[in-house]
């Protein structure tokens, strides 16, 4: 496994209490990182430090939707630490049901989560990394987000304007050492699962080509050469994980 150097560089991973992003935190840990991992769920970040056991890794409970909330984190954290790398990780799949019986109140919700908090994030941590002429953003979409899985429109839509999102930032900053990309994972064996009927999971299943779900580690890679320095390049795209299921 290819060791990248992420030495006195300091990472916030959203979501990063579980699955995705508790992984690519250990991964940076391994590679001389200070990582703060952001949720909203207390227990699980505490859970999560415990479990990691290593004095870089440290956590805030906030909620990616509140941007004032963001924004004193972001002012709390640069006081001592200037942040070079953001993954926005977090993000909720909610029910499946057509749209026109969709829950009003929850596709708000999810698209408040997985669009305006990628928004939020990048907004407050993005004048610091300009101040600095150093950055690695790594915004977490799905290939739902391309295609639209049908009974998903929330999902779909709010990861599919994170992909424009991705575009447009990467394409304004592209004149300086900042890196903006987006990932589109197809289904992964995480919690996120959880939150979908068994005929939706079964269903995201039968379209990869590979015939099985993709492995976090095989994401975290992904994610690390985005995130680290040998990504001198590559700026506003979008990178499949998909086993073969996009077809763009």
């Amino acid at each position: 496994m290819h060791k990248f150097d992420f030495k006195n560089r300091t990472a916030v991973i959203t979501g990063g209490a579980q699955g995705f992003g508790l992984d690519i935190a250990k991964r940076f840990l391994d590679t001389g990182a200070k990582v703060i991992i952001w949720d909203v769920d207390e227990e699980l970040l505490k859970s999560a430090v415990n479990e990691v056991n290593n004095p870089n890794l440290s956590y805030n409970v906030v909620d990616v939707s509140n941007f004032s909330q963001i924004e004193n984190t972001v002012s709390e954290i640069t006081s001592k630490n200037k942040i070079d790398i953001l993954i926005n990780n977090a993000g909720i799949t909610g029910p499946t049901a057509p749209l026109w019986e969709y829950d009003v109140e929850m596709w708000n919700k999810i698209v408040q989560i997985n669009l305006v908090g990628t928004f939020n994030c990048c907004r407050a941590i993005v004048p610091g990394m300009i101040q600095n002429n150093y950055g690695r953003i790594v915004n977490v979409a799905s290939v739902a987000g391309k295609d639209g899985n049908a009974n998903a429109s929330a999902y779909s839509s709010g990861k599919a304007g994170a992909i424009g999102l991705t575009k447009s930032l990467g394409k304004e900053l592209a004149d300086k050492n900042i890196a903006v990309n987006a990932v589109t994972p197809a289904g992964a064996k995480t919690r996120i699962l959880d939150q979908m009927s068994k005929e939706h999971v079964q269903r995201m299943l039968s379209k990869v080509p590979r015939g099985r779900f993709l492995e976090i580690h095989e994401f975290t890679s992904l994610v690390c050469w985005l995130s680290s320095e040998e990504n001198s390049f590559s700026t506003a795209a979008v990178f499949d994980i998909s086993g073969g299921r996009s077809t763009y």
